[in-house]
């Protein structure tokens, strides 16, 4: 859901760093529930406003990055990453196999860094985890306070040599966060990806992850979403919602499963969440019953847990939306919190537009993983809900549903 752009508002001012939207609409698959949307986008930045950059380049250059797509792509990459860099940046080149080196000390000079990549070829081992030691002392060495210090690694994530263990791997790289040098991490290839591995180690990190799969992809990425890949405008961001049992009788986050939080750790501010960019928009869908609606669950036995008749109505409200977040300069967190109306309940329609195609690629992902509350609820109707026309990466969504279309009855 969150790899597609959709039409939220930016932000009135800076003050808070970002828009929130909720919609609602009926739930195409089940006619007795509802879809709640909820939508920040972050205010935009560009080139000129976005502070100094210190980048480290740590590239796996083992013999399983020895495909088309993967080394070669990750050339492509990096050489348009260098493009779009300013002559006040930093730029330095870590590389690994086997052993571990430095392949460019820090330059500002885009045909050195250009010249560096060029030479990038594969051979060895991985030795992963001394590879990152060696590419956070670099970065710290050439820290800038105020600036941007990140490191970009690119790799199938493949990690056979040295620290792979990824509990050691992630307390390793939480440690390093503290120094103010974040993590972006960048997956190549087939087979052997490890998109888990990537992922978590990118989230400790204060950072993202990407898949690379193209030249198109990686301009997406790097490109035209460089500002929200590299310029944190808030920290820590935690959504948490609770709905009115007046209203909701049952309801279900769709997807989020490797970001959840206690509820207890939504007001503690030591507890790490993710970070907001320049530009970045976050999408939450909740699937939500009514109270009247017959439900998922059986009838509870026990009074105590089930929906009473009666409940406070708080002036037709039917949940409440809290945010909380950091800008990056602080450590203590600020609130937003927002009322959501039960109004929507009764005259939901069915999703258009924008919303539609949220849902569509909602209702594509539980496809794909075989999800029981789908029900009948197949390709064919993800294709007609997410509509026609947009931009390259919708058009490219509807193509990969027609595949999937297609080997579903083959």
């Amino acid at each position: 859901i969150n790899y597609f752009r959709y039409d939220y508002p930016k932000p009135k001012n800076r003050t808070t760093p970002f828009s929130v939207s909720t919609d609602m609409s009926a739930t195409p698959w089940n006619e007795s529930s509802r879809l709640l949307r909820i939508g920040l986008r972050g205010y935009d930045i560009d080139s000129a406003e976005r502070p100094r950059a210190n980048l480290v380049f740590l590239v796996d250059v083992s013999g399983s990055m020895n495909s088309r797509a993967k080394l070669p792509l990750v050339k492509s990459t990096l050489t348009a990453l260098a493009g779009e860099l300013r002559r006040d940046d930093r730029v330095s080149i870590v590389v690994y196999s086997g052993t571990v080196g430095t392949l460019l000390a820090p330059t500002s000079n885009k045909a050195h860094v250009k010249e560096a990549v060029d030479c990038l070829y594969a051979s060895g081992s991985t030795a992963g985890g001394d590879a990152l030691k060696l590419a956070y002392s670099t970065a710290r060495q050439n820290f800038l306070k105020g600036g941007i210090n990140r490191i970009i690694m690119a790799t199938d994530g493949d990690f056979n040599v040295g620290t792979s263990n990824t509990d050691e791997l992630k307390k390793y790289v939480a440690k390093q966060r503290e120094s103010g040098v974040t993590l972006t991490m960048l997956g190549y290839g087939s087979g052997n990806i490890r998109d888990e591995l990537m992922e978590g180690i990118a989230n400790v990190g204060n950072g993202n992850y990407a898949y690379i799969d193209s030249a198109m992809e990686a301009r997406k990425v790097l490109g035209s979403e460089l500002s929200s890949t590299l310029f944190t405008i808030a920290k820590d961001v935690k959504i948490q919602i609770e709905f009115n049992p007046a209203h909701v009788k049952e309801y279900r986050l769709i997807g989020y499963e490797n970001r959840l939080l206690a509820e207890e750790d939504f007001n503690n501010d030591k507890i790490d969440a993710g970070d907001i960019g320049a530009g970045h928009q976050v999408t939450a869908l909740y699937e939500i019953m009514p109270t009247k609606a017959a439900g998922w669950l059986p009838e509870r036995r026990y009074p105590a847990n089930r929906v009473v008749e009666w409940q406070p109505d708080f002036n037709g409200e039917m949940a409440n939306v809290k945010l909380r977040y950091k800008l990056p300069e602080e450590s203590k967190s600020r609130l937003i919190t927002r009322q959501i109306s039960a109004d929507g309940l009764s005259n939901a329609r069915q999703p258009r537009g924008d919303m539609a195609f949220a849902v569509a690629v909602a209702a594509f992902g539980q496809k794909l993983r075989g999800d029981k509350y789908l029900g009948d609820y197949g390709f064919q109707n993800i294709g007609r809900l997410s509509g026609n026309g947009g931009d390259y990466w919708r058009q490219e969504f509807r193509k990969l549903n027609d595949v999937a279309n297609s080997n579903s009855r083959s």
